[in-house]
């Protein structure tokens, strides 16, 4: 409505202002109001009429029609004759419009910086009246509309950046307009109109190709379409190229490869056809980014040829032949990423020292060859990811020097020979990948001092050997394959001490014997657990049912088990083959297998005297023990009660009668039964404060004074096996004391009543106070980098502290309550392991819509990645205000160019900054806290930080 509403006034305003321009077309020029119009005038009258947040630009003062010089004016300098040389607006929050912005009033502009604000509707046409400038910034707004001709009249801008709005050519922009009155929220509906019209269109202007004295040009981030202009190619001082994150299509004109570009980026277009061969052959390229496009033929073979090539990326596209015989002498390469491209070269000899190279990627292409020792001197590597390509030969032991390596993925290769001896020398190394090679050997004992390791992959190569006991040193391991090798011997039982697996742990088709370690049973939070293909004896731990509560998969087939298996839920739903080919395992029927018997006459009674025997021995020696046990204690009762009255008895009874209500569950006798039950009138609606799918939360205000919050589970056919259960759990839940966690007071289940009872938290969900206006506002940025944290902390105290680990599986806004003094609480954890994990209920349970980890649609295998992923959704949804919806695609895909992440566009709006000062510094640790999250939301759950590499992370964030 409003939309339609604002049409018909911006008609009627333009046609007023062309009959304007018409009657006064006979007159002289110094006659028409606007072109008398003094600096100072055409700056507040463009303030009053088109800036909404009038109050940022308080300077901007008229007395009585008069005005102070703008000199003086935020943002305004002058020139030595007073002048208006310079507008300078950037980083303010502004929203409004140039539209009537009087540009003829500046004769002397030189620069104008409307950077990251909140700028909208077209560029007006008349902004070409400003010949004089050189610097101009609209980059990061909200501006629509076609990029206008008369920019071409700039023939002294040296730059030009309108990059990061939402420039096309296929809609009139003010059609889509609201006025200033609207605010905010108004003007980011536009935008989010605007990015899901996928209908927009318009090509990048080939006027622009006039502009000769341009040394740098960014239009990077508009959905532009259309071919890069062939006029591009007059440019010849042009240093800076920004054409990125665009649609634009055709090939790149041969002409601009000949421009001295030191920063050219093409990536994320549709570009295709090949890269002209000339481009880096000036050997002035420092940066130069061609991914994700289809370009297809050759890299530029000169790319480096003045060896100064910083950054080069050119993956996800459909290159081929070799590597450009430039990068071997270019020293001066910071970053290399070409992979997922068809590229064909001996790496013995296509590469050579780096000794600034942080980080090379070039996986999935046709590389051969061995790799060199060279690469020791690239002492800053912290990334070297080769994988799947055709290397053969040795790893180099060279390579156990890189002190600074992260991530060394050589899987999918042809490697052979053993590992390095001294591997373990990579002491700050998180992911390990060498599966799928020829590597043989044992597998060094120096394996165990890799300590951070995270994921340690050595599946599908030709290791033999015992496995070292070592190995259960690399105490942080989450993920585990040894699969697919040759390794003998028995397992170690230190397996059970990496406790924070809980992936996977794969130790399938090798030659392993012996027992099954009952030590598996610590690994708590493990999710996949694979054993088949090996020679395990003996029958399956008890612990692996009874203590591994997070397994969800497992495989212990084609061994030589027997006895009973494990009746839990991971055995009880897998399939029959993951018990087949074993010696004599039974179990239940769906399971595949026959019904366990009880063992024959002779045993049992062998059996029977050896624990008769046993017996009389302990109860002989215990008779003693608790006959003087109950003699003193009879004394000591004797004595007590002499000094006991009647009344006393009286009371201590009806305390008991009281507290028995809630039985081994009340802790500190103030919650009882009744009081609940008065106090919310029998669960009455009108007391009521939340819902969910399985529970009611009601506010009860007790005799004693006190307020808690009952959560009322709806479900009301528990059975006693399940009451017991989930009794055990609460009685877990109570022990916890951690600040940012709702404390759970205690338990009732009485008839059809079963309620847990937390401390109340006045202010409500955090989902409740983002979506109200004026609660917003006071839920400050510093306070919202005290929830992030605080969140933070209590799910890493969830997966770290707690015995066996807890996963929420529920993160989200409405779980995470705020107190009085807005401190957040999470609430509702380890609700979902209380209910059946094969009922309905199931999903519904485990997670929020919109927070769901993407690999439990698939594989239903919650880990603690889930709850990092929904953690990360969480920060996105505190910094925005609002959940982020499709923002996280956008953001996911942009991460890979930092420069493509602006923090203005993902913070809530409803919240400003007192000071530039506070606002520059909110912003850094803002966007810090923003490339946190976004590591949490990897796709895949393996490149997802921990929950305590999350809160170190932000710890550092000040």
């Amino acid at each position: 409505m409003a939309k339609n509403t604002l049409i018909p006034h911006s008609i009627s305003q333009h046609l007023l202002l062309t009959c304007l321009l018409l009657l006064c077309s006979n007159f002289h020029p110094s006659s028409s109001s606007a072109e008398t119009l003094t600096e100072a005038q055409a700056l507040f009258q463009w303030k009053e009429m088109n800036i909404a947040n009038k109050s940022l630009l308080q300077t901007w003062q008229m007395v009585n029609g008069t005005s102070t010089s703008p000199c003086q004016w935020r943002g305004i300098a002058c020139n030595p004759q007073g002048s208006v040389t310079n507008i300078t607006l950037s980083y303010l929050d502004i929203y409004g419009t140039l539209t009537n912005l009087n540009f003829k009033s500046f004769p002397n502009l030189i620069s104008l910086d409307l950077k990251v604000n909140y700028f909208y509707d077209p560029i007006p046409e008349t902004i070409g009246v400003l010949h004089n400038l050189i610097f101009f910034d609209l980059s990061t707004n909200l501006f629509n509309g076609t990029i206008p001709l008369s920019l071409a009249n700039f023939s002294r801008v040296i730059e030009l950046d309108i990059s990061r709005n939402y420039l096309t050519g296929g809609i009139d922009g003010r059609l889509f307009s609201g006025s200033p009155a609207d605010g905010l929220p108004g003007l980011l509906s536009i935008r989010r109109f605007l990015l899901q019209d996928n209908e927009l269109k318009g090509q990048i202007p080939s006027e622009i190709g006039g502009m000769k004295n341009l040394t740098l040009l960014a239009l990077d981030g508009n959905p532009l379409t259309g071919p890069i202009p062939e006029s591009f190619g007059n440019l010849t001082g042009m240093d800076i190229l920004r054409l990125a994150s665009c649609r634009l299509s055709g090939q790149i004109p041969k002409s601009i490869a000949k421009l001295p570009l030191r920063d050219f980026r093409l990536q994320f277009n549709n570009l295709t056809g090949e890269v002209p061969g000339e481009l880096g052959s000036l050997g002035t390229l420092v940066v130069l980014h061609l991914a994700g496009n289809n370009f297809t033929g050759n890299l530029p073979p000169k790319v480096c040829a003045g060896g100064r090539l910083v950054n080069f990326t050119a993956n996800d596209n459909r290159f081929t032949g070799p590597i450009p015989a430039s990068l071997k002498n270019c020293t001066s390469l910071f970053r290399l990423r070409l992979q997922n491209n068809s590229l064909a070269s001996d790496v013995t000899n296509a590469f050579g020292i780096y000794p600034n190279l942080t980080y090379i990627e070039m996986s999935n292409n046709i590389l051969f060859g061995e790799l060199s020792d060279d690469w020791r001197f690239s002492k800053d590597l912290y990334a070297i990811k080769l994988d799947k390509n055709t290397i053969s030969g040795r790893i180099p032991a060279a390579i156990s020097d890189l002190n600074n390596l992260n991530e060394l993925d050589l899987s999918s290769n042809r490697l052979s020979g053993e590992l390095p001896l001294n591997i373990g020398k990579l002491h700050k190394l998180l992911n390990l990948r060498l599966n799928d090679n020829n590597l043989s050997g044992s597998i060094p004992s120096s394996i165990g001092n890799l300590t951070n390791l995270l994921q340690l992959d050595l599946s599908t190569n030709r290791l033999t050997g015992s496995i070292p006991s070592e190995i259960g040193d690399c105490s942080k391991l989450q993920t585990l394959s040894l699969a697919r090798n040759g390794l003998n011997g028995t397992m170690p039982y230190q397996i059970g001490n990496l406790v924070y697996l809980q992936t996977l742990l794969d130790l399938s088709y090798n030659a392993l014997s012996g027992e099954i370690s009952p030590q598996l049973g610590r690994l708590t939070r493990l999710a996949a657990l694979n054993l088949s293909h090996n020679s395990f004896s003996g029958s399956i731990p008890k612990s692996l049912g009874d203590d591994m509560l997070a397994l969800l998969v497992v495989n212990v087939s084609d061994n030589q088990l027997e006895g009973s298996v494990p009746n839990s839920f991971a055995f009880n739903s897998s399939s029959p083959q993951a018990f087949a080919n074993n010696k004599a395992l039974c179990g239940f029927a769906k399971q595949g297998l026959t019904e366990c018997k009880t063992t024959d006459t002779n045993e049992r009674n062998d059996r029977g005297k050896t624990r008769r025997t046993i017996v009389i021995i302990i109860v002989a020696s215990l008779a003693s023990v608790l006959f003087v046990s109950l003699l003193v204690l009879g004394l000591c009762f004797v004595l007590r009660s002499r000094r006991v009255k009647e009344e006393d008895t009286e009371e201590v009874h009806k305390v008991a009668k009281k507290q028995n209500i809630f039985a081994q569950w009340n802790y500190d006798g103030k919650i009882v039964y009744e009081d609940i039950i008065e106090a919310t009138e029998n669960f009455n609606d009108k007391f009521l404060i939340g819902a969910g799918g399985s529970a009611k939360v009601y506010k009860a205000k007790l005799n004693n004074g006190d307020t808690v919050a009952v959560k009322k589970l709806i479900a009301n056919d528990m059975e006693v096996e399940e009451i017991k259960s989930f009794a055990n759990e609460v009685k877990t839940l109570t022990k916890i004391r951690q600040r940012s966690i709702v404390k759970l007071l205690g338990f009732c289940c009485k008839g059809e009543h079963t309620f847990l009872i937390y401390e109340f938290m006045e202010m409500g969900s955090l989902e409740r106070v983002l979506n109200d206006d004026v609660l917003s506002r006071n839920l400050t940025w510093a306070k919202r980098i005290a929830v992030i944290k605080s969140v933070a902390s209590a799910i890493n105290y969830l997966h770290q502290d707690c015995t066996p680990a807890i996963i929420h599986r529920d993160i989200s806004s409405k779980n995470i309550l705020l107190d009085s003094n807005l401190e957040a609480h999470v609430s509702d954890f380890g609700t979902a392991r209380f209910l059946k994990p094969d009922s309905s209920n199931w999903t519904s349970v485990v997670g929020t819509y919109g927070y769901i980890a993407p690999e439990f649609a698939y594989t239903m295998a919650v880990t603690e990645k889930c709850d990092v992923y929904s953690f990360g959704v969480l920060v996105l949804e505190i910094i925005m205000g609002e959940h982020p919806r499709e923002e996280v695609r956008r953001l996911l895909d942009k991460s890979d160019d930092e420069e493509d992440i602006n923090i203005k566009d993902v913070m809530d709006a409803r919240l400003g900054a007192d000071t530039d000062q506070t606002s520059n510094k909110m912003e850094q640790h803002l966007r810090s806290i923003l490339k946190i999250a976004l590591l949490c939301l990897a796709e895949d759950p393996r490149f997802r930080p921990s929950m305590q590499q999350v809160l170190q992370m932000l710890q550092n964030v000040e």
